[in-house]
C-alpha cells in the first residue's frame, strides 16, 4: 500500500470513529499567538508540548528554517492575517539547533534539482528571468542571527501594528529547552 493508501485509509477510520472531537476548536487562536516556526519534524509534537500549547492555541507558521526573507512576502503575509483577522495579539520567531538550513548551500540543492530531472535550461531561464536561485536558496550561517533577522523585518512592518510584542527564541529539538534571543515586551519598553 502507498503512503497515501494508508493515509486515506487511516482517515476514514478517525472520521467514522469521531477521534476528531478531541481536537474541536474554532479558528481563533486562545493565546493569542503567532508562531513562525521551522518545518522540521522533530519540532511537530515536540514544540507544542514544550510551549504548553492545544489544539487551538496558537497559529503556526511553518517554513523551512522559520524564516521571514522578505516583508511583503508569504511568512510576513501570514503573520499579518494572524493578527488583523484571527486576533493574534503576539508574535513568536521560533528557530532551532541543527537546523537544516544553517549552512545550506544553494549549489548543492541546484545539483540535486538537477540529478531530479530539471533541465539545465529550465535553471537558466530562470536567470535570465531575475531570479538567483543562489540567494534563493540560501541557509544561514547562525540561527540566533536568523531569529534577529526574522524578528527585525516582522517587528519594523509597516503594517504590523507598533505595539505587537515580537518575539525570538531557539528551542533544543531533543529536549525542547527554549532559549530567549529577545524579549517583545522589553523591546517595546525601552523603545
Amino acid at each position: 500500500m502507498h503512503t497515501l493508501e494508508n493515509i486515506l485509509s487511516f482517515n476514514r477510520q478517525f472520521v467514522e470513529e469521531k477521534q476528531y472531537e478531541q481536537y474541536l476548536t474554532d479558528r481563533f487562536p486562545d493565546k493569542k499567538l503567532a508562531i513562525v516556526t521551522c518545518m522540521d519534524t522533530r519540532l511537530t509534537e515536540l514544540l507544542p508540548k514544550a510551549l504548553n500549547l492545544r489544539n487551538g492555541d496558537a497559529k503556526m507558521i511553518k517554513s523551512a528554517g522559520g524564516i521571514v526573507t522578505q516583508p511583503f512576502g508569504n511568512i510576513m503575509r501570514s503573520v499579518l492575517v494572524a493578527v488583523y483577522e484571527l486576533g493574534a495579539h503576539e508574535v513568536l520567531v521560533i528557530g532551532h539547533y541543527e537546523c537544516g538550513m544553517t549552512g545550506l548551500n544553494a549549489d548543492t540543492v541546484v545539483g540535486h534539482m538537477l540529478e531530479k530531472g530539471i533541465p539545465q535550461e529550465t535553471l537558466e531561464t530562470l536567470e535570465h528571468a531575475g531570479i538567483n536561485l543562489n540567494r534563493w536558496l540560501r541557509g544561514f550561517d547562525s540561527v540566533q542571527d536568523s531569529v534577529e533577522r526574522s524578528v527585525g523585518i516582522i517587528r519594523n512592518h509597516p503594517l504590523l501594528p507598533p505595539n505587537t510584542p515580537v518575539h525570538g527564541l531557539i528551542i533544543d529539538p531533543t529536549t525542547g529547552r527554549l532559549d530567549l534571543v529577545t524579549d517583545g515586551n522589553e523591546y517595546l519598553a525601552n523603545k
